[in-house]
Protein backbone atom coordinates (compact mmCIF):
# COMPACT_ATOMS: atom_id res chain seq x y z
CA UNK A 1 0.00 0.00 0.00
CA UNK A 2 1.16 3.37 -0.64
CA UNK A 3 2.22 6.49 1.82
CA UNK A 4 -0.48 8.62 0.19
CA UNK A 5 -3.19 6.03 1.29
CA UNK A 6 -1.85 5.23 4.54
CA UNK A 7 -1.37 9.20 5.49
CA UNK A 8 -4.55 9.57 4.71
CA UNK A 9 -6.38 6.97 6.75
CA UNK A 10 -4.08 8.00 9.89
CA UNK A 11 -4.79 11.80 9.13
CA UNK A 12 -8.76 10.30 8.84
CA UNK A 13 -8.51 8.67 12.27
CA UNK A 14 -7.00 11.28 13.95
CA UNK A 15 -9.22 13.84 13.38
CA UNK A 16 -12.31 11.63 14.78
CA UNK A 17 -12.40 12.81 18.45
CA UNK A 18 -14.38 10.14 19.84
CA UNK A 19 -11.44 7.97 19.18
CA UNK A 20 -9.23 10.50 20.65
CA UNK A 21 -12.18 10.38 23.74
CA UNK A 22 -11.55 6.34 23.78
CA UNK A 23 -7.69 6.76 23.69
CA UNK A 24 -7.72 4.63 20.49
CA UNK A 25 -4.83 4.27 17.87
CA UNK A 26 -4.29 2.80 14.61
CA UNK A 27 -1.66 -0.02 15.14
CA UNK A 28 -1.94 -1.57 11.59
CA UNK A 29 -2.65 -0.73 8.31
CA UNK A 30 -2.46 -2.61 5.16
CA UNK A 31 -4.33 -3.53 1.83
CA UNK A 32 -7.95 -4.59 3.25
CA UNK A 33 -6.75 -4.52 6.67
CA UNK A 34 -6.83 -2.56 9.75
CA UNK A 35 -6.24 -2.93 13.20
CA UNK A 36 -7.19 -0.45 16.03
CA UNK A 37 -6.47 -0.75 19.90
CA UNK A 38 -7.84 1.20 22.74
CA UNK A 39 -7.33 0.95 26.56
CA UNK A 40 -10.14 -0.54 28.26
CA UNK A 41 -10.39 2.84 30.64
CA UNK A 42 -12.72 3.96 33.46
CA UNK A 43 -14.81 6.20 31.53
CA UNK A 44 -15.36 3.08 29.02
CA UNK A 45 -16.76 0.38 31.22
CA UNK A 46 -20.41 -0.74 31.94
CA UNK A 47 -21.52 -1.43 35.50
CA UNK A 48 -20.03 -4.56 36.37
CA UNK A 49 -16.65 -3.15 35.47
CA UNK A 50 -15.98 -4.76 31.88
CA UNK A 51 -15.39 -2.67 28.60
CA UNK A 52 -18.34 -1.43 27.93
CA UNK A 53 -20.17 -2.65 24.52
CA UNK A 54 -20.03 1.09 22.87
CA UNK A 55 -16.38 0.45 22.98
CA UNK A 56 -16.17 -2.48 21.33
CA UNK A 57 -18.92 -1.69 18.92
CA UNK A 58 -16.99 2.05 17.82
CA UNK A 59 -13.58 0.41 17.16
CA UNK A 60 -14.44 -2.36 15.31
CA UNK A 61 -16.81 -0.25 13.53
CA UNK A 62 -14.07 2.15 12.78
CA UNK A 63 -11.43 -0.44 12.05
CA UNK A 64 -13.65 -2.08 9.11
CA UNK A 65 -14.52 0.93 8.12
CA UNK A 66 -10.79 2.46 7.52
CA UNK A 67 -10.26 -1.70 5.99
CA UNK A 68 -12.31 -0.46 3.49
CA UNK A 69 -10.75 2.97 2.26
CA UNK A 70 -7.41 1.13 2.21
CA UNK A 71 -9.04 -0.21 -0.96
CA UNK A 72 -10.40 3.20 -2.52
CA UNK A 73 -8.78 6.23 -4.27
CA UNK A 74 -8.27 9.03 -2.58
CA UNK A 75 -11.00 10.97 -3.83
CA UNK A 76 -13.48 8.62 -1.90
CA UNK A 77 -14.06 7.91 1.93
CA UNK A 78 -16.70 5.75 3.38
CA UNK A 79 -19.52 5.96 5.44
CA UNK A 80 -21.17 3.23 7.67
CA UNK A 81 -24.27 1.76 5.79
CA UNK A 82 -25.24 -0.65 8.14
CA UNK A 83 -22.93 -3.11 10.88
CA UNK A 84 -24.28 -5.80 13.13
CA UNK A 85 -22.50 -7.23 16.17
CA UNK A 86 -22.52 -10.41 18.08
CA UNK A 87 -20.91 -9.70 21.51
CA UNK A 88 -19.52 -13.37 22.64
CA UNK A 89 -17.42 -12.66 25.74
CA UNK A 90 -17.06 -9.59 28.31
CA UNK A 91 -15.05 -7.56 27.57
CA UNK A 92 -12.15 -7.85 30.26
CA UNK A 93 -8.36 -7.00 29.78
CA UNK A 94 -6.36 -3.79 29.77
CA UNK A 95 -7.37 -3.40 26.33
CA UNK A 96 -9.22 -4.30 22.89
CA UNK A 97 -7.82 -4.75 19.38
CA UNK A 98 -9.79 -4.75 16.74
CA UNK A 99 -8.87 -6.33 13.58
CA UNK A 100 -10.95 -5.26 10.72
CA UNK A 101 -11.18 -6.78 6.95
CA UNK A 102 -12.71 -6.41 3.63
CA UNK A 103 -14.54 -9.12 2.83
CA UNK A 104 -15.79 -8.01 -0.51
CA UNK A 105 -14.82 -4.94 -2.16
CA UNK A 106 -16.94 -3.17 -4.50
CA UNK A 107 -17.33 0.17 -6.27
CA UNK A 108 -20.93 0.56 -4.70
CA UNK A 109 -20.66 -1.08 -1.42
CA UNK A 110 -17.97 -3.27 0.98
CA UNK A 111 -18.99 -5.77 2.88
CA UNK A 112 -16.37 -5.56 5.88
CA UNK A 113 -15.90 -7.49 9.36
CA UNK A 114 -14.25 -6.72 12.17
CA UNK A 115 -13.00 -9.34 15.00
CA UNK A 116 -12.63 -7.63 18.43
CA UNK A 117 -10.04 -9.29 20.98
CA UNK A 118 -9.69 -8.09 24.63
CA UNK A 119 -5.87 -8.30 26.21
CA UNK A 120 -5.33 -9.19 29.84
CA UNK A 121 -1.48 -10.91 30.48
CA UNK A 122 -1.00 -11.53 27.21
CA UNK A 123 -4.03 -13.90 26.34
CA UNK A 124 -6.28 -12.49 23.91
CA UNK A 125 -9.79 -13.37 24.45
CA UNK A 126 -12.47 -12.72 21.14
CA UNK A 127 -14.87 -10.62 22.31
CA UNK A 128 -16.89 -9.80 19.70
CA UNK A 129 -17.38 -9.91 15.71
CA UNK A 130 -18.75 -7.16 13.64
CA UNK A 131 -20.23 -7.78 9.98
CA UNK A 132 -21.25 -4.67 7.53
CA UNK A 133 -21.52 -2.64 4.41
CA UNK A 134 -19.37 0.54 4.12
CA UNK A 135 -20.90 2.90 1.11
CA UNK A 136 -17.89 4.43 -0.71
CA UNK A 137 -18.65 8.91 -0.84
CA UNK A 138 -16.99 11.81 -2.60
CA UNK A 139 -14.71 13.30 -0.53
Amino acid sequence: MDAAHTDRIHQSFNAQAMMTTLGAAITSVAEGAVEITAPILPKATQQQGFGHAGLTFSIGDSAAGYAALTLLPLDREVVTAEIKINLLSPALGDHLRARGRVIKPGRRLVVVSSEVHALKDGEETLIAILQGTMVPVPL
